[in-house]
């Protein structure tokens, strides 16, 4: 076996793999109308059964997708009110539904967890990216650094979330 190969294999642990993890979870509730932990629990499951669908996280990875799955699904009402002050000119209809999705991930994570803004909102631009459309990075970027700045000046509300590990560069391929 070639050494990518085993590289690939091994579990990840980085936030930026969870928020990936989390974001297609809640993508595919989204789509075919599930609750969010039933497809949570079933991604999890393929995961652990060698599906590629999804990459293998080490368990402090997973855990960080699951807070921030059960999270969303607490305060998801607060969450879509505070895109919907956030976002100018758009409401949630006419939006493509994966850069709604990065969003929401996102927001909720700024809002209710003390991760710095910064890894979060990088995070959601690579997300974006990498499975919405041409402009959904711009858009994603420009939405969470609004927000930053307005939750920068605004008292933060407790914990909701908490992980061990911080993003870590993703290595060279």
């Amino acid at each position: 076996m070639t050494r990518r190969r085993e590289k690939a294999q091994q579990p990840v642990g980085t936030r930026r793999a969870a928020r990936e993890f989390a974001f297609r979870a809640l993508f595919e509730a989204q789509g075919a109308d599930l609750p969010l932990s039933t497809v949570f629990t079933r991604a999890e499951g393929a995961m652990r059964g060698g599906d590629d669908t999804f990459p293998q996280l080490n368990p402090e990875a997973l855990a960080f997708a699951r807070q921030l799955v059960e999270g969303l699904d607490a305060h998801r009402a607060d969450v879509d009110a505070t895109l919907r002050r956030t976002i100018r000119g758009w409401d949630f209809g006419q939006m493509a539904q994966t850069d709604l999705n990065v969003l929401r991930l996102a927001t909720f994570e700024m809002t209710y967890t003390p991760e710095p803004h910064p890894p979060v909102i990088e995070s959601a631009v690579r997300i974006a990216r990498k499975f919405g459309g041409e402009d959904s990075g711009r858009f994603v970027n420009g939405v969470l650094g609004g927000l930053s700045r307005t939750l920068n000046t605004a008292p933060r509300p407790p914990s909701a979330a908490n992980g061990p590990d911080r993003d870590e560069p993703e290595p060279e391929a």
